[in-house]
C-alpha cells in the first residue's frame, strides 16, 4: 500500500556535478531545548533531477521517493526560484 503524505522539503542546491543527482542543502530553525533561542540547523540531501533543470544556487523542492541508489531518497518536484 502506498504512502499518500510523501515528505516534502525547500532548500538550495549546492552541487550538480553528478549526472542526474543534485545535492540540496535543507536549513531549518530549531530551538535549544534549554537556552530557548533559535538555531539553524542544516543537512545536506542527495536528490534525482532526472531532466537536468536545476542549477546551482537554485530555490527547489524535493519529495521523498522509494531508494533510487546507496544515497539518493528524494527526488526533485519543481525549481521555486532560478539564480540569475
Amino acid at each position: 500500500m502506498a504512502r499518500e503524505n510523501k515528505k516534502e522539503l525547500i532548500g538550495r542546491v549546492v552541487s550538480d556535478k553528478m549526472s542526474k543527482t543534485i545535492v540540496v542543502e535543507i536549513v531549518q530553525r530549531k530551538m535549544h531545548p534549554i537556552y530557548h533561542k533559535y538555531l539553524k540547523v542544516s543537512k545536506k540531501v542527495k536528490a534525482h533531477d532526472d531532466k537536468e533543470v536545476s542549477k546551482v544556487g537554485d530555490k527547489v523542492k524535493i519529495i521523498e521517493v522509494r531508494p533510487i541508489s546507496k544515497d539518493k531518497r528524494w527526488a526533485l518536484v519543481e525549481v521555486l526560484e532560478k539564480l540569475k
